[in-house]
This record gives C-alpha cells, sequence and structure tokens, in this order.
C-alpha cells in the first residue's frame, strides 16, 4: 500500500462521506454514475487505515473503493485485512427508526459475488447486517439480532459446496428466510441454462462446460465443438459481468481466445442473433421480486455485448427517449413474456431476482443470465433521465414490501438472534 503525505478535502458526494462508519457500494456507485473521481478520497482512506490499524471498518471501505478503481487484486487483499478483524459489518438504516433489521449472508470476493441491496435501498428505513462467511468458519461471530434473513451469495460455481452447506443450517433458521440457498443454486449459469430449456416462450442457450484440453482439440481439428457448431459464446467458467466473453466465429479465432484466456474449464453456448431490422441490439435488465417483473433498464447497442455504461445511453438521446418508451409500456411487454416470466419464478423459487435478457426475432424472451446479485439502482440523473425515478420506484417499493411482509408474516419472539 503506498505511502502519502497526508488526507486531502474531498468533494461532491465523498465530501459527504464519513469513512468511518460502513459505507457499502452504494456511494461509490453513484459517484462512479455521476462522474466524480474519487481517487482523492481512497487516498485519503488510506491514510487513514494507516493511521488507525485496527479499525475494520476503514479497511472494508477501503477494500470497496479499490475495486470500483479497478485495483481488484489490492481490494481483495484489503478486504481479507478487514474480514480477520471483524466478520459483521451494519449499514445503518437512513430513516429511523428502522422497520426491519435485514441479516444478509455475504461471502468475501468480487463486487458481483454479493448481492448489492444497498444500492436500492440506501435511503431505506431497512438496517442491513452484512455477515461474511466461508466454509471452513460459517459462523464464527456471534449473529446480530435480526428480523429476517437473506442469502445474498451468488450462485458461482466457487459457492455452491456453501450454499449446499448453509441449506442445511438455514432450513432451521428462527426468522423468514428470502433466498434460500437451495433456491439459489438454481441461478447458477449451467443449472439455470439446463432448468430453463423448453419453457413456453422462452429460449435460452444451452451452456455447456468444456476444458482447455477439449477446445485444443477442435482447434486442431481432432474434434467438433459439443452440441452446437460456430458462431459461440465463449467464457471462463464462473465468470461474471462479461469478463472473457467472447463471441468466437471460427477455428482460428478460437486459437487466439485460448492464448489469451487460459483457464482449465470454460462454458461454451451457440450464439443467438437478437438484433433488429435496425442492426441494435436490445438488452433489458429486470427485477423479478415476488414472482412480479419491475423493468429496471434497458440498453441499445451495435455490439451484441451490450454493458449500459458502454451502450453510449448517455450520449444518445434517441436511446434515452426509446428506453423511456420501454418504462412507460412494460405493462405490455410483461404481458407478452408473461409465460416465459411465469416460467422463470416457478422453476427457481427465488423471491428476489435480477433478469439480463433480450427478444428473439421470432418473439420469445431471449434470457442471458439470471442472478439475484445484479446491480439494481435508481442513481441516474432525473435530468437526464426523467423517466426512471417513477419506475425504479416501484423496485423500490416491490422490494421494501417483499422484505416488510416476509418478516412480519408471523409473529415472532422479541429476540431473534442466534448465538454464535
Amino acid at each position: 500500500m503506498q505511502t502519502l503525505s497526508g488526507p486531502h478535502p474531498s468533494h461532491g458526494i465523498a465530501a459527504t462521506l464519513d469513512p468511518t462508519e460502513f459505507l457499502g457500494l452504494a456511494p461509490f456507485l453513484r459517484m462512479s454514475i455521476a462522474g466524480e473521481e474519487f481517487i482523492q478520497f481512497a487516498q485519503d482512506l488510506v491514510v487513514q487505515v494507516q493511521q488507525n490499524p485496527d479499525n475494520a471498518i476503514l479497511w472494508m471501505n477501503l477494500a470497496t473503493v479499490l475495486q470500483c478503481l479497478d485495483d481488484t487484486e489490492t481490494g481483495l487483499e484489503t478486504q481479507r485485512q478487514a474480514l480477520a478483524m471483524q466478520q459483521v459489518y451494519t449499514y445503518p438504516a437512513k430513516q429511523q427508526p428502522a422497520k426491519l433489521r435485514l441479516l444478509m449472508l455475504m461471502v468475501p470476493g468480487i463486487l458481483s459475488v454479493n448481492v448489492p441491496l444497498d444500492c436500492l435501498l440506501e435511503n431505506s428505513d431497512i438496517e442491513l447486517i452484512y455477515y461474511y462467511i466461508t466454509p471452513e468458519a460459517p459462523f464464527e461471530a456471534p449473529i446480530p439480532e435480526h428480523d429476517l434473513l437473506m442469502v445474498g451469495i451468488s450462485a458461482t460455481t466457487e459457492n455452491q459446496f456453501l450454499l449446499q452447506e448453509l441449506e442445511k443450517i438455514t432450513s432451521q433458521w428462527p426468522v423468514p428466510v428470502i433466498n434460500t440457498p437451495k433456491h439459489v443454486q438454481n441461478s447458477e449459469r449451467l443449472t439455470a441454462s439446463t432448468l430453463l430449456q423448453n419453457k413456453p416462450g422462452l429460449t435460452i442457450a444451452q451452456a455447456h462446460p468444456a476444458s482447455r484440453e477439449a477446445l485444443s482439440a477442435v482447434v486442431s481439428e481432432q474434434a467438433a465443438l459439443p452440441r452446437c457448431d460456430f458462431p459461440i459464446i465463449l467464457r471462463p467458467a464462473g465468470s461474471h459481468g462479461g469478463h472473457g466473453l467472447e463471441k468466437i466465429t471460427n477455428r482460428e479465432e478460437l486459437a487466439s481466445y485460448l492464448e489469451r484466456v487460459q483457464v482449465d474449464t470454460y462454458f461454451l453456448s451457440r450464439f443467438i442473433d437478437y438484433s433488429n431490422e435496425d442492426g441494435q441490439f436490445r438488452k433489458y435488465r429486470l427485477s423479478l421480486i415476488n414472482g412480479v417483473a419491475y423493468a429496471c433498464h434497458m440498453a441499445i447497442s451495435t455490439n451484441w455485448m451490450i454493458h449500459y455504461v458502454n451502450a453510449s445511453m448517455y450520449q444518445d438521446a434517441w436511446k434515452r427517449a426509446e428506453e423511456a418508451k420501454f418504462f412507460n409500456e412494460f405493462e405490455q411487454f410483461a404481458a407478452r413474456h408473461q409465460q416465459a416470466l411465469q416460467a422463470i419464478y416457478e422453476t427457481t423459487q427465488l423471491d428476489y431476482l435480477g433478469i439480463d435478457c433480450g427478444e428473439t426475432r421470432e418473439g420469445d424472451l431471449l434470457v442471458f443470465e439470471i442472478d439475484p446479485a445484479m446491480v439494481v439502482h435508481a442513481m441516474d440523473s432525473e435530468e437526464m433521465f426523467p423517466h426512471k425515478q417513477i419506475h425504479m420506484n416501484k423496485v423500490k417499493t416491490a422490494c421494501r414490501d417483499l422484505l416488510l411482509s416476509r418478516a412480519f408474516a408471523h409473529q415472532h419472539p422479541a429476540d431473534n438472534g442466534l448465538k454464535g
């Protein structure tokens, strides 16, 4: 960790933050969306950590900032330092008194491995208690009192064993559980692509695991692709957020990919061209909350691999206008894809889920990925996106209603804490 001469004053959103409080992801995502630099805030945090090396909250905040600045390796090492001192971090309700204490089970790792619920509930009356667990020591620290439990862990390949172990434990939990471990496992990429095959109105490309050795045999023409032909989509097994995700159209491109992306196992699936007649691709992010679908955003790009931040949504007014139309007519979209959305809910049985999808040329809902840990927020500029707040407020309200109704559906003892 670099040594700095001393702290400097922060500006903008950063100036309002108290780094001695657990900040979560929300303020840094908000700064990023607003285009606000927070390198200075990170440097100030480094100094404070050096001056207060026993303060786990400072370490954890710094870990999040570093990952937001794409210094993942240092961020994860900083996170390890924080968790060696403290496993539980509380994100207080901004509206007091808090109506609900939600205990969220989390795992160490990159930002995408946990549900970033604070980005959706950052100004709510719900207290979020992050409890970080590992397979080796799931519940070392005492478990705080809480009204509701949520499994906030993404179903990555690495988390499968932990989720199986948690199922045994949480099945006897004294308060209701949102997203039980058994159901979270249904959102794992390979599992979901199998479970959702042949559902009415739904298309999802079957994911196939493929070893490096098997793909090398395809390059050397000693073997064919498993159960599909070029073009294919290829990614490292367990990757998220588009890391290492590429479209491969022939053996030469496959050889180049294997040279650049060297892992033992990959996931491959057939490429489905979902572009419209205008040559643009359209990707939708939905929230499925208690079985009801809500629109979160729509991105438009000439590139098939769409991320909202690289789709020029902030630059192109016509794209924002089309997104506004999507929001305003979402009831029609949801009705058109009611069978597919119902199938996702009934198959996964997840209370809270994110869906990235498009539409096939035949009119099916084309599902790219389902994951409870997708980032959902209402932080875009109201001036630039005047259509968003009213619709994102529906998502926030639905999430809050789910938590409150589930927590207080039955009478619980005053003390819901478990002693660890």
